[in-house]
């Protein structure tokens, strides 16, 4: 069984290689957006069920929102490349 590191170092992998979320397109994201969809996907969905959490901090199109609330490692793992992805950026120096 993988570790959760390995798990969030593919999905990043992932998102690079399939999505096109390069490093220079997260340099685009200077408003906190990769740390708020992060938020989302780690918020469990009975959370995201009992507020408006998704409509309050979701920064991007609503069709990009993917939740597997059949599978909460998978939004984990979501979460846990897309704060990779804010680290990586701000350590590029981008914008705090």
């Amino acid at each position: 069984m993988k570790s959760g590191i390995e798990l969030i170092t593919e999905e990043r992998q992932r998102q690079i290689d399939v999505e096109g979320w390069t490093p220079e397109h997260d340099a685009e994201h200077s408003n906190n957006e990769l740390s708020k969809a992060a938020i989302v996907y780690a918020s469990d969905s009975q959370a995201r069920e009992n507020s408006n959490i998704i409509d309050w901090l979701w920064p991007w199109e609503r069709a990009w929102w993917k939740p597997t609330p059949d599978n909460r490692v998978k939004e984990l793992v979501k979460a846990g490349a897309l704060i990779a992805a804010e680290i990586d950026r701000l350590q590029a120096g981008g914008k705090k």
